[in-house]
């Protein structure tokens, strides 16, 4: 048994946290006992580990090759020329230092994005937990099933590795309906989804009128775009899981992945027509992309539950949740410190359906244990350390 101490301990059982307070872990991670300390303490914050609710880890070779500031047509373009460039033992390297750093930091468990097999042999002997997302692409409706039957071949390869893994749709603008609908309907078998939703105001003014420049970088690449329906990507996104026939509210865990468009009757909607939504902010890749944050104030009025992710290294210059919560803290100074880890550990754990185990200190659970600097704002200069 082993007691940690700091001036401030977030068990998430609330969002205030205990002052001065210990942590008591068993040899097997398991927390034994939370309270206050009598006596000196260690300066800093104690929390549960972090969940990272989106992360393309196998992007991790792309490391500093972007530029930013391009919008999402000018970082489509990127990724595609830059996709593949370097051998895989490169990629191996990167992708087993990005699992070692988020490990290190406290990161415990993580919904990643895959396009391939690339990630496998590592999830399946690393530490940290994943749910992994297979994510497909297909302009042309007529590929459907063979992009399906590809998607479900690669869904088998990451079961003999014991992963839980399941399709997911990428997003409207890479998709035709038809491929929307089918691998909706084949992911949420698994209980969970994942989408990028209303990532641009490029993506909207596309979806909305059939013009702007993802309409155009779409047309240039012979990429086939959405059809144009005069509603948010949001919406049209739900007109497609309800084309699926799954019933209303859609079931399953639903995680709407950026949502820096969102408005307070895209969110309504959400919540009418899913069973379970979940938001995922990636602040710092916003940033990194189009120099936009999402409008927080709209996801906390609507009570969807947020979460926290990183993105990719294409799209950010770290991996690190404690940067992407002192950004969301600079910009948006009304949110303490407590909701900021509900939303980077508990809702995380939540939509991963690990709530049982990770999430918050409390006796019983594994949830893992995080020192971060700071007190109780966090600085430019704090980080966390797994204990």
């Amino acid at each position: 048994m082993r007691r940690y101490t700091a001036e401030y301990v977030y068990t998430l059982t609330s969002r205030e946290p205990i002052r001065n307070g210990f942590v008591e872990v068993a040899a097997d991670g398991t927390i034994a006992a939370v309270g206050r300390q009598e006596g000196p303490v260690e300066s800093g914050i104690l929390a549960p580990g972090f969940v990272n609710a989106h992360c393309h880890a196998e992007l991790s070779y792309m490391k500093g090759l972007f530029k930013k500031g391009t919008g999402m047509a000018g970082f489509i373009d990127q990724i595609n020329a830059l996709r593949d460039t370097v051998s895989p033992e490169e990629k191996e390297a990167a992708l087993e230092q990005a699992f070692d750093s988020l490990w290190a930091q406290g990161v415990v468990a993580m919904a990643d994005i895959s396009n391939c097999a690339d990630s496998f042999p590592l999830k399946a002997r690393h530490s940290l937990y994943t749910r992994t997302f297979l994510e497909v692409f297909g302009d042309r409706p007529e590929a459907c099933p063979s992009v399906m039957s590809g998607v479900k071949k690669l869904q088998q390869e990451s079961l003999q590795y014991g992963l839980d893994a399941a399709p997911t749709p990428h997003s409207c603008y890479t998709m035709s309906p038809e491929l929307v609908t089918a691998s909706s309907a084949e992911g949420l078998k698994s209980g969970f989804l994942s989408f990028h939703s209303e990532e641009s105001a490029e993506e909207e003014e596309m979806m909305m009128s059939g013009s702007g420049p993802m309409w155009d970088n779409r047309l240039r690449n012979g990429i086939l775009p959405p059809p144009p329906t005069g509603t948010s990507s949001l919406e049209y996104f739900l007109d497609r899981l309800d084309a699926a026939g799954l019933g209303t509210p859609v079931p399953g865990h639903v995680l709407l992945v950026h949502e820096c468009c969102l408005t307070a009757q895209g969110a309504a909607l959400a919540k009418a027509r899913l069973q379970h939504p979940y938001i995922a902010v990636c602040p710092l890749s916003n940033l990194f992309i189009h120099s936009t944050l999402p409008p927080i104030g709209v996801m906390r009025a609507s009570g969807i539950p947020i979460c926290v992710g990183t993105d990719s290294l294409s799209s950010n210059d770290t991996l690190c949740m404690v940067d992407e919560l002192y950004c969301l803290q600079q910009a948006f100074p009304e949110l303490s410190l407590g909701e900021l880890l509900e939303w980077a550990c508990l809702n995380g754990a939540r939509f991963l359906g690990k709530a049982d185990t990770l999430g918050t200190l409390e006796p019983g659970k594994r949830p893992g244990l995080v020192r971060i600097t700071g007190r109780p704002l966090l600085t430019a200069s704090s980080k966390s350390v797994r204990l």
